[in-house]
C-alpha cells in the first residue's frame, strides 16, 4: 500500500510541472496566433511546408492564403517564399508558393525566393540574408507555429518581428500542436 502511495506522489510531482508548462506554452502560442501585423511591413516571410509533387499541402496552402490576403491589402510589402525541396517534392516549396502568388495577381517583382532551407531556423536565417538590416517583417506560418518562429526571428536580430497566422489543417491539429509543445522546449533550451 505504501509503495502505491509513493508512486502516486511521484507521478503527481512529475505531472504538475508538465501541466503548468503545457498551459504556459499553449497561452504563448495562442496569443502569438491572434496577433495581426501592422500595415505595410517591409517583408512577409512565408515559411515552407510540405509539397506533394508540385501540389501544396493544406498546411502550406493556409499559410499562403493568409499571406495573399495581407499582400493584397498592403501593396508595398514584398514576400519571401522560403522553403527548399525535400523527398517527394518535385519543386521547392518556395517555387510552389511563387506560382500561387503569381496565379493570384501578385507581381513577380514583389516575390523573392529562398529555396534552400529545410528547417524553421534555416527558413529565417537564409531569408534574413536577403533583406536590409532595418526592415520590418511578419513571419507567416500556421497558428501553432508562429510563436516559435517569432522566437527564432528575434534571435536572428530582425529589426522588427511580427507574426501572421494561417489556420492549421483540422486533420493534423492534434499531432502538430503536440509536436510544437516539445519543439518550443527545444527552442528555449537548445536552439541558438
Amino acid at each position: 500500500m505504501k509503495t502505491k502511495k509513493k508512486l502516486k506522489t511521484i507521478l503527481m510531482i512529475a505531472l504538475v510541472p508538465l501541466v503548468i508548462y503545457l498551459i504556459i506554452v499553449h497561452s504563448l502560442i495562442y496569443h502569438s496566433a491572434k496577433q495581426d501585423p501592422p500595415k505595410e511591413v517591409d517583408y512577409l516571410i512565408v515559411l515552407g511546408a510540405r509539397v506533394r509533387g508540385e501540389m501544396m499541402t493544406k498546411a502550406l496552402l493556409f499559410r499562403v492564403e493568409a499571406a495573399l490576403e495581407y499582400l493584397r491589402e498592403n501593396p508595398n510589402t514584398k514576400v519571401i517564399a522560403s522553403g527548399g525541396q525535400g523527398p517527394g517534392e518535385d519543386i521547392t516549396e518556395a517555387e510552389a508558393m511563387r506560382r500561387y502568388f503569381v496565379a493570384n495577381g501578385i507581381e513577380e517583382n514583389r516575390i523573392l525566393l529562398e529555396g534552400s532551407s529545410t528547417t524553421t531556423f534555416e527558413n529565417l536565417s537564409f531569408s534574413r540574408d536577403m533583406i536590409e538590416d532595418e526592415a520590418s517583417v511578419a513571419i507567416v506560418s500556421n497558428d501553432f507555429h508562429v510563436y516559435r518562429a517569432s522566437i527564432i526571428g528575434k534571435r536572428l536580430d530582425f529589426a522588427e518581428v511580427h507574426t501572421l497566422a494561417g489556420k492549421t489543417p483540422r486533420v493534423a491539429i492534434f499531432k502538430l500542436w503536440l509536436r510544437e509543445y516539445f519543439a518550443v522546449a527545444k527552442t528555449w533550451l537548445v536552439d541558438k
